[in-house]
């Protein structure tokens, strides 16, 4: 058996093995590449962990626990009352805010996660606060990212344009953005009803009853899961046992001093291309300093079980395609000699292992493999290209890619498994129906 094989065994086994019994497939998959690597390739240790993301696993940790921070300190209150007040209080359209924001964040040239990073613990509150499903509040925010993904300022679109004009290939950047904007549009827009948007839409919050706090005195219980001392229930950090509305809607030192932190947060990101990681910890620290009686419940709300999952599938992956695991399939399906299935596997491999790997990085690799059979000229190279674009991007909201796992880890804590459940299956099914459709889209109407 070849290693490239092998590796996708070992692969399925993991998901197998982490199903029917309780083990943290994260740790399963540090395992396995520990196997693979060492025991059966003879890799080096510090080349099984080059595929180690750090930059994930500090975004990962310091993203929750600066948001941590703003909802003990009652910022996150704070911001999902004015946010429903632009609103008007129609409940149904606060996830299209969120979808236009993040689309708008993207297409002026940030990285989606930076995006999502960003959005998601506050849409993730607003879930919480107003009733809305978690996933589907999930979602709208990633597709909304990746909706804005394609425009020609943007990352995403600068490496797609770029790699097919130097293929010498014919490119329309509009034409990608809108292609990417109007699909991602319409797969929201099939979320949000699939997950209650209909009666949302007819909700009026004053219908709602009593609202469920977003500090639940439960947290002592989970801090000493986590093996931390018990804290003190969150509610008490912030406003007290007998807090009101009014206090609750208030501006203190504290939730001024945190919207600068989150706002310099975004300046960083978005303007500064600081990293997100660096930024929010930093921020976080700051915020920990002025404020230390936060610090024992915020630290311990860091979602680890999630950053153990994230990280050990990821490094497996790295050494997946240091075996060749990855090019193997790729250059096995672009061997074909027929351009109408050539082009639907290379959507399936992009949206398969982007499901686990960086969709930068994937856009870089996979694009240059469709260039040899649409400089044959027998397919329309713009609607190829468009296909695999966003058939490598829209399964960004697996949980083990910086999207998906961003929505898991700012998910409620009694929900964070389902949440984690149904975006598997989520995009498991994307990743299935989303490139075909794709392909029927714009690849099958540009055949000569």
């Amino acid at each position: 058996m070849g290693i490239e094989i092998l590796s996708i065994g070992l692969l399925v086994a993991m998901f197998i093995i982490a199903t029917i019994q309780p083990i943290n497939m994260g740790a399963l998959a540090f395992a396995g590449a520990f196997v693979l690597g060492s025991m059966i390739i003879g890799m080096k240790t510090t080349d099984i962990f080059a595929g180690f993301p750090s930059d994930l696993f500090l975004t990962l940790v310091a993203v929750t626990y600066l948001f941590a921070i703003a909802q003990i300190n009652g910022t996150i209150d704070w911001l999902v009352e004015c946010a429903v007040r632009l609103v008007r209080g129609r409940i149904g359209l606060i996830p299209w805010v969120m979808f236009l924001v993040a689309a708008i964040i993207t297409g002026f040239g940030a990285l989606g996660p930076a995006a999502v990073a960003i959005l998601a613990p506050v849409a993730l509150s607003f879930a919480v606060q107003y009733r809305i499903h978690p996933v589907m509040m999930g979602l709208t925010v990633i597709h909304g990212a990746q909706a804005g993904g394609f425009s020609p300022i943007s990352i995403y679109g600068g490496i797609t344009n770029q790699i097919v004009a130097k293929a010498g290939l014919p490119f329309a950047p509009t034409s990608l953005f809108l292609s990417s904007f109007f699909f991602n549009l319409a797969i929201a827009v099939l979320v949000f009803f699939v997950f209650g948007g209909a009666r949302m839409m007819k909700q009026d919050p004053t219908s709602l009853g009593p609202l469920p706090e977003l500090h639940p005195e439960g947290v002592s219980a989970s801090i000493r899961g986590h093996g931390g001392t018990p804290a003190k229930p969150i509610r008490e950090h912030a406003y007290g046992t007998a807090a009101d509305t009014a206090a609750t809607l208030r501006l203190n030192n504290e939730r001024i001093t945190t919207l600068i932190g989150l706002t310099a947060l975004g300046i960083g990101a978005l303007v500064f291309k600081f990293n997100v990681g660096l930024v929010a910890m930093t921020v976080a620290v700051v915020l920990a300093l002025l404020s230390p009686k936060t610090q024992k419940a915020a630290i311990d709300k860091v979602s680890w079980s999630t950053v153990l999952l994230i990280a050990g599938i990821i490094t497996y992956v790295g050494v997946m395609e240091k075996a060749g695991t990855v090019d193997y399939v790729a250059n096995g399906i672009s061997s074909l000699g027929m351009p109408l299935l050539v082009a639907l596997l290379l959507c399936f491999t992009g949206a398969i292992v982007s499901a686990f790997a960086s969709s930068t990085a994937l856009l870089g690799a996979i694009i240059p493999l469709a260039v040899p059979f649409l400089l044959q000229g027998h397919i329309s190279a713009i609607g190829v290209v468009a296909a695999i674009a966003i058939s490598t991007t829209i399964v960004d909201t697996s949980p083990f890619s910086t999207n998906g796992a961003l929505v898991v880890a700012n998910a409620p804590d009694d929900s964070r498994e389902q949440v984690l459940r149904q975006l598997l299956v989520y995009s498991a099914l994307i990743a299935i129906i989303g490139p075909i459709v794709a392909w029927l889209v714009f690849v099958v109407p540009g055949l000569v």
